[in-house]
């Protein structure tokens, strides 16, 4: 029988995701190069994989949206300040999928890094806000997180709300540099169109704008696939058919995009693509019992991520809802109701978020030099976590 090691870690919500922080140096020196020795650790701090699909042997919450870890580490890259590692941990299977990024906790690594002393003390204010420089590891970009500071601290508290999160905090704006995902394929519409037909043997024929942006993403029409773009988690996550189809859409976007070579491959890919579907605005009742009115929103999105219909958005997803509606022609575009856009405020199961982009054509290939949108953050709980020494 072996003993249990302890990991200093921070618990932290970030947007409308929760997750486990780690500092590299403070793994075991096994878990600090990727490889199955990290993979190991973090699904048992995770709780994962468990067959109950609850995670109640450790810290995962049974979602996508909570079964998330993070590296940090002070960075060398010449311009930033921490390098981020984002891994989507499985719930009931033995997988950390480290092809894409996590756009809510990117909220929290800023903060976070601040903490922990990652970032130049003599950059921080007395009052005001630090612009840290962030490395995202998984896709080679550079996040731009705005902390606000009071006292030479972070703040934490404030009046900002966040649809999805019960609790106002304080608002940490983030800019996404040149989101455009290049490192599975290179162009931000992989297949040089804006839409798409998208043929899945055994369940139809779909228009699909497929998009390289924050993360990969395939989006549909809600009316295409019997929906209206009004529904929450209920509606699909128990329909066990639907979350089928949607997984083969998703497997053979995935395989136009370049990111896979076989529809068989998706199993082991689940993080990406993100699968969304789209619809002009309409009057819905939000699962907190918000009524959101049409003329409050552009349009209507929900996404899927790890095969369940988020209760939310996830940050990255909305990055690609900014980016694609920015661009005309594209589905997430048309549903707007068309034209030049440099944001857009978007209807999801728990309410609405903004999201803004700044694209432009260049030499015939269409650009975005940046996303923007807000989250906020909170530590929740700091000490060491505990696993069974491998």
């Amino acid at each position: 029988m072996t003993h249990q090691i302890k990991i200093p870690a921070l618990y932290m919500r970030g947007g409308t995701s929760k997750g486990v922080l780690f500092h590299l140096p403070d793994l075991p020196e096994a878990a600090r190069l990727p490889g199955p020795a990290r993979d190991a650790l973090l699904l048992r701090v995770l709780g994962s994989p468990d067959p109950y699909g609850k995670q109640i042997d450790g810290l995962g919450n049974a979602s996508s949206s909570t079964s998330k870890a993070v590296i940090l580490s002070r960075s060398t890259r010449p311009g930033h300040d921490v390098d981020y590692l984002f891994g989507q941990v499985a719930i009931d299977r033995p997988l950390v999928d480290w092809s894409g990024n996590c756009g809510n906790l990117s909220a929290a690594v800023g903060p976070c890094a601040i903490h922990w002393g990652l970032v130049d003390p003599a950059r921080i204010p007395r009052q005001g806000s630090v612009a840290v420089r962030i490395w995202q590891a998984n896709i080679g970009k550079t996040i731009v997180a705005h902390v606000p500071i009071v006292g030479g601290q972070v703040q934490e508290t404030g009046e900002f709300e966040l649809d999805g999160v019960a609790f106002p905090a304080a608002e940490v704006p983030l800019e996404f540099i040149a989101p455009a995902d290049e490192s599975d394929g290179g162009a931000m519409f992989p297949t040089g169109n804006v839409v798409d037909e998208l043929d899945v043997p055994g369940v139809g024929r779909f228009q699909a704008t497929l998009i390289n942006a924050g993360i990969p993403t395939i989006f549909l029409n809600a009316a295409d696939l019997g929906y209206t773009g009004t529904e929450l988690q209920g509606a699909i996550n128990g329909d066990a058919q639907a979350l089928a189809r949607f997984e083969a859409i998703r497997a053979h976007g995935a395989v136009k995009m370049g990111l896979i070579r076989t529809v068989q491959e998706a199993a082991t890919r689940q993080h990406t693509p993100k699968l969304a579907f789209v619809a002009p605005p309409i009057r819905y009742t939000a699962s907190s019992g918000k009524h959101v009115e049409a003329e409050d929103i552009d349009l209507l999105v929900r996404a899927l991520s790890m095969g369940q219909l988020h209760h939310a958005m996830m940050g990255t997803a909305a990055v690609a809802i900014g980016t694609a509606a920015a661009i005309p022609g594209t589905l997430v575009n048309r549903a707007a109701g068309g034209g030049t856009r440099s944001a857009v405020v978007f209807g999801h199961p728990s309410g609405t978020l903004r999201v803004g982009a700044e694209a432009a054509q260049v030499g015939g290939q269409w650009q975005v030099t940046k996303a923007l949108m807000s989250r906020s953050a909170r530590i929740l709980m700091e000490g060491w976590v505990r696993v069974p020494s491998p």
